[in-house]
């Protein structure tokens, strides 16, 4: 496939997403209203400066598909020092994070409500992240649903070439036949290398959420993936 010449448009035939029309508690609309001016990024198709977008110069990881943000706002309370950026194409996601981040008074976080792959092409910049995270994304159980899957080795290329070299990528799914999957893409792709013999133990930043630790209790499996840029 020949390349999209830089700053032209990359249409995707293929989503890993379907936008719902989920319902917005009052909480979540009233911090979208309040807060999204400062901490919610409008998408454009230019690049972003992350250093003046958060006001600092400090180690940038971004975060696909943050669901409620209920891990996003623990992790950057624990870690001050570092700023996340957020990624999340559906609304009531977004509310409910810009609430957590008022709650909190966070200072680290910045969301933007938009394709993650449009965004990686054009707003972040080639080497400008320190990490990235992609907790739980549709596994799409489906066979013929897999084309839709988030991890495929275009897309894990794409965000390799964000990543500054030592950065690393972290994943982590509760289904067994996308954990191989996603294991097999990475270990593939030759500019990345693994942390561990195979899967990684959860590092210790990652929180359980209730939905995790209700299928750990009940026997589930969650198979997290560490690998870094050479």
């Amino acid at each position: 496939m020949p390349e999209t010449p830089e700053g032209a448009a990359h249409p995707r035939a293929i989503r890993s997403y379907v936008m719902r029309a989920g319902r917005m508690g009052t909480g979540q609309q009233r911090a979208l209203e309040a807060l999204g001016p400062h901490y919610l990024i409008p998408y454009a198709p230019t690049p972003l400066d992350l250093n003046a977008a958060f006001g600092r110069d400090a180690p940038k990881v971004l975060e696909i598909g943050f669901g409620m943000g209920q891990a996003s706002a623990e992790i950057a309370r624990q870690q001050p020092e570092t700023d996340y950026l957020g990624i999340e194409v559906h609304t009531p996601g977004v509310g409910a994070l810009l609430k957590r981040i008022g709650e909190l008074n966070l200072t680290n976080l910045r969301l933007i409500q938009h394709d993650a792959v449009e965004v990686l092409h054009h707003r972040l910049a080639e080497s400008s992240l320190d990490g990235v995270h992609i907790f739980f994304p549709d596994p799409w159980h489906k066979k013929r649903h897999h084309k839709r899957r988030l991890i495929q080795p275009e897309f894990v290329r794409l965000l390799v070439s964000r990543l500054k070299p030592g950065g690393y990528l972290h994943l982590a799914t509760d289904w067994a036949e996308y954990a191989e999957q996603m294991l097999a893409v990475l270990s593939t792709e030759p500019t990345l290398a693994n942390t561990a013999d195979g899967y990684a133990p959860r590092p210790a930043y990652r929180p359980l959420t209730k939905f995790e630790q209700r299928g750990l209790n009940l026997g589930h499996g969650v198979w997290d993936l560490v690998f870094r840029r050479r």
